[in-house]
């Protein structure tokens, strides 16, 4: 089955093509069976390329397959070649099942819309670029997907143009970016400069051999850092994911959990020998994913658009990745980065069931009373709600814990206790969101009661089934404690494997035990402290954002970042750049012009007055 691996791009690339092409002719279900139908191939041949891996003993589970040669300059030769091993069977396995049922819940969401096929063809075409990233033998082939899935999410974001609004948002993650990339491009021409090559292999051999934490080195992994912070929307290049609430539910939900905010943390993950030579990376790693974890989750505290609050909350979550990833613990980080891609996608898309319901509105303080209106929809919605807050037995918790017990035994104290307050963060804002949205009276005013109608099986299928995942996606990685064989974390091991020794701090299982009893006391608080404000005392959230007026003020308004940004960065570099246009355009070329032509008039009414 690995021989035709190139089907998994090949199917979404053609569905892009046929829809972006031809799209416009055809009927919105022909569209439909053409995008939905790409995805779903692709998907059947990455599980049977995982199942043939599995079957494979240890030593052979790694393969290259070499498409045809792509660049060639003299003895630089780059071929379209994919590497399948552990970490991009997982993914891709991840990126075309959960993106299939995102297409799957698309054909009823965006029923009707005018860019029906163009928007096909745009997910079918992120979908190819991520797989194309994850499956790339070298950081040239990696790079195209890379910068593709940040064009899609220009597209996307921006696909209702239209409203200036959203085609502002599409922008605006499509620069920052490309601030990112800057950083992670320079990175991988320092790895030429210093290892003559750019495949994924060769250059971890060779890096073998360098010397550990030198500055070629350190710069190297904080250079391919920059650009996975502007990929995975962590502190300081997180604005742009919160604007991008302004596309379409089910874009978010596939650009948050399958393409573009995932390719951050697979790119450190595929990357990790280097960063495992440049031990002062893998504390920015940490120190970074903690800090980005706590500011987003204090945001979602008390934001009121629906869609802001899980914005908040996919950053906060990214995070923990980062944390785990710090931590040495890449298999806890793609471990978690799996069962995310299952609650976060189920958010979004029941979000995107909400916001179909109500005709559009996503204020929280405009709702309630949903859970007997839509009842599909609030089912699985706690589900996800459970999961992402970690409660025991959902696959969220399994993810975390492992995390977080990493951590810990790695001897980063500074995680574990970050990723625990965060996860009482993370529970009480998303039982705050799930008891304004779905309990009390209605409090809108666009749509009565009665005329609120759950999604049509199109929409609700896919969130049924994410349901099923989201409660059991964890079981793949349950440890041994917990009565589980830790599969995906042994599946993934040879890939993660560092010549170096790294220091553990071994405990008993009493004391793991009492680990996990904390983070789940802390995580009841969290739930607990929701129901008292928003089921029980309605009026205390009031009282405390009287009492503690400023720091509400700083939260509410999101610390005021993208307000600094605009005075210290937009603004400067617009008045900046129209300064230097008056100054080229008006000033040198203007001048230039009108020189030249004032010398042309001299000359000719010089030889004018020699013949007269």
């Amino acid at each position: 089955m690995v021989d035709y691996i190139c089907l998994i791009l090949l199917f979404p690339l053609i569905g892009a093509g046929v829809n972006g092409l031809f799209g416009h002719k055809l009927s919105e279900k022909t569209v439909g069976i053409i995008g939905c139908s790409a995805i779903g191939l692709s998907f059947l041949v990455a599980g049977g390329v995982m199942i043939q891996l599995v079957g494979l003993p240890l030593a052979e589970r790694r393969a290259e397959v070499t498409l045809f040669t792509w660049l060639l300059a003299g003895d630089f030769r780059i071929p379209l070649a994919l590497l399948v091993d552990q970490l991009s069977g997982v993914m891709i396995l991840v990126i075309s099942g959960v993106g299939f049922l995102i297409h799957i819940y698309s054909l009823g969401y965006m029923h009707g819309d005018r860019g029906f096929s163009r928007y096909f063809a745009w997910m079918n075409l992120s979908v190819f670029f991520m797989l194309l990233l994850v499956l790339g033998n070298s950081f040239p082939i990696s790079l195209v997907g890379w910068e593709g899935v940040g064009l899609c999410s220009y597209l996307l974001i921006g696909l209702w143009y239209e409203d200036p609004a959203k085609a502002a948002a599409g922008k605006k993650a499509f620069i920052v970016g490309r601030i990112g990339d800057c950083g992670l491009i320079i990175g991988v021409l320092l790895i030429f400069a210093t290892f003559k090559t750019l495949n994924y292999v060769a250059v971890f051999e060779l890096a073998g051999s360098y010397p550990g934490n030198s500055g070629v080195m350190i710069a190297i992994a904080l250079l391919l850092f920059v650009g996975a912070v502007g990929k995975s929307a962590q502190l300081p290049l997180y604005v742009w994911l919160p604007d991008a609430t302004a596309g379409p539910p089910p874009v978010l939900a596939l650009l948050t959990t399958t393409t573009m905010v995932p390719a951050g943390v697979y790119m450190v993950a595929r990357t990790h020998p280097l960063y495992e030579l440049a031990p002062v990376s893998l504390t920015v790693l940490l120190v970074v994913g903690g800090l980005t974890a706590i500011y987003a989750a204090s945001i979602a505290l008390v934001q009121n658009d629906i869609r802001r609050v899980l914005a908040y909350a996919t950053i906060s979550q990214l995070g923990y990745m980062f944390m785990a990833c710090g931590a040495g613990a890449y298999a806890a980080g793609i471990f978690h980065l799996t069962t995310y891609a299952f609650f976060n996608a189920l958010l979004f898309l029941g979000v995107g069931s909400i916001i179909h319901a109500l005709g559009g509105d996503g204020d929280i303080r405009q709702m309630g009373e949903l859970k007997k209106h839509l009842p599909i929809t609030f089912w699985t919605f706690l589900v996800a709600a459970l999961a992402i807050s970690g409660i025991p037995g959902f696959s969220g918790f399994f993810s975390k814990v492992e995390i977080l017990w990493k951590s810990l035994s790695g001897g980063h104290p500074y995680g574990w206790a970050v990723g625990t307050v965060v996860a009482g963060m993370t529970s009480f804002y998303m039982f705050r969101l799930l008891y304004l949205t779905f309990y009390g009276d209605f409090r809108g005013k666009k749509k009565a009661p009665e005329h609120i109608q759950e999604s049509p099986p199109s929409m609700g299928v896919p969130l049924i089934l994410l349901g099923v995942l989201s409660l059991f996606g964890g079981l793949g990685g349950l440890r041994k404690l917990l009565g589980g064989g830790d599969w995906l974390g042994r599946f993934l091991a040879p890939v993660f494997e560092s010549p170096g020794v790294r220091h553990r701090v071994y405990h008993t299982s009493g004391f793991e035990f009492l680990i996990m009893g904390i983070f789940v006391f802390v995580v009841l608080v969290g739930i607990a402290l929701a129901y008292l404000m928003y089921r029980k005392a309605p009026e205390l959230p009031q009282k405390a954002a009287s009492k503690f007026r400023l720091a509400y003020h700083i939260l509410y308004n999101k610390y005021f970042v993208d307000e600094i940004y605009n005075v210290v960065v937009a603004q400067p570099v617009v008045k900046g750049s129209n300064w230097l246009l008056r100054w080229v355009d008006d000033g040198a070329i203007n001048k230039s012009v009108m020189l030249m032509a004032s010398g042309v008039v001299l000359i000719l009414g010089y030889f004018i007055l020699q013949v007269l």
